[in-house]
């Protein structure tokens, strides 16, 4: 049992929208019983659309957690159960208004292992078609065009503070230095 922890009970305090909030009893590999606090989260996608001039098309949004406008690649929370890459075509069309002829698997990451279970699937998104916006009632963002290196250069000086956004630039400009060597 090195390394992990076993479950003896779990709770569920809170069953939101978006996340389930669990309070588990767990036994530790030295035999002592602490308490972890888990936020269940169904998971999310993010892609980074390229146009064939090396641009990516970001959304700026506010996020009220941060009480802030964040420039960020379009995303989504996944349904319980959905398919991530059926996900990321919906959330592409639904923010920015495109489809996109391939899509590229980044991998995945995981926001806050600590204490959530989400996981956020990357893509890559090129061969662009542009249509209309089908955004969400509640949803507000505007979309605008970065060349592909100042968005790299952004990340690299704070400018774009979204993990998930800054860690799909980061893959793409790793897959793209791949491709053309």
């Amino acid at each position: 049992m090195h390394l992990e922890e076993k479950t003896l009970t779990s709770d569920l305090i809170y069953d939101g929208k978006v996340v389930k909030l669990y309070k588990d009893n767990v036994l530790l590999e030295n035999g002592c019983n602490t308490s972890r606090e888990v936020i269940k989260h169904p998971g999310g996608v993010c892609v980074v659309p390229l146009t064939e001039k090396d641009e990516v098309i970001f959304v700026t949004q506010f996020r009220y957690p941060s009480k802030s406008v964040l420039t960020e690649i379009p995303a989504g929370k996944l349904e319980w159960g959905e398919d991530h890459f059926t996900c990321g075509k919906r959330e592409l069309k639904e923010e920015t208004g495109c489809t996109a002829e391939r899509y590229d698997y980044l991998g995945y990451l995981l926001p806050t292992p600590a204490y959530d279970t989400e996981v956020i699937h990357m893509y890559l998104a090129r061969g662009l078609s542009q249509s209309e916006q089908d955004l969400d009632d509640d949803e507000f963002l505007d979309v605008r065009k970065i060349p592909f290196d100042k968005a790299i250069e952004m990340v690299m000086n704070g400018e774009i503070t979204d993990a998930k956004t800054q860690l799909a630039l980061l893959k793409t400009k790793h897959l793209l230095e791949a491709e053309r060597k």
